[in-house]
């Protein structure tokens, strides 16, 4: 299963930020992208996080780091929605699908698979959506993902409160599969 590299060459780096290799080693050798050296050798690897800290403080556009499949996580404590979601999530949409159950089993699961889009049930058994959709914002390497309220129980005036609360959008139950993957494009589209 393919996975996103969390350390980065130069030639990476450069590629992603749309700069030279030799752009990035001056970067690297100034302080300003932390990283380390390969011992015993002049190579240079860049962990991910510090990339995406360096891309936001020099505003650099970070659509670069979408690569790949796109990475979805569904948060749903209804297995049958979970279920139906994640088959036709991977196999009509070719997305790389990870799911869970539970607000904190979420917040693991984000850490190790860094969604691109996170479907969020917002009334989960363990944990409200919104304590899950802090999390993720509160922490630098996770700034990137996508949120995406599920609810059966929202009025309209709701759903826009969700979404000035935070959340980068909502859908509501009972939804049609083809309303999910719009959501989602939507979600990960690169606005120029």
């Amino acid at each position: 299963m393919p996975r996103q590299k969390d350390i980065l060459t130069t030639g990476e780096v450069a590629k992603i930020c749309n700069v030279a290799p030799r752009t990035v080693s001056k970067w690297f050798d100034s302080g300003q992208l932390r990283g380390y050296r390969i011992p015993g050798s002049k190579d240079r690897r860049i962990p991910l996080n510090a990339l995406i800290r360096f891309m936001k403080a020099h505003d650099i556009p970070l659509d670069g780091l979408q690569s790949g499949r796109t990475r979805v996580l569904i948060v749903d404590d209804e297995s049958e929605i979970v279920d139906v979601l994640e088959k036709v999530l991977t196999e009509q949409a070719n997305y790389e699908v990870r799911t869970a159950h539970r607000g904190f089993e979420a917040g693991i699961e984000c850490e190790k698979f860094r969604p691109h889009v996170m479907l969020l049930d917002i009334h989960l058994g363990d944990l409200n959506g919104e304590d899950v959709l802090k999390f993720v914002r509160d922490n630098p390497d996770l700034q990137l993902t996508k949120i995406l309220a599920i609810s059966g129980k929202l009025t309209d005036g709701q759903a826009q409160a969700l979404v000035s609360n935070g959340f980068d959008g909502y859908l509501k139950k009972p939804f049609h599969v083809r309303q999910v993957i719009e959501a989602i494009e939507d979600a990960t589209a690169v606005v120029y």
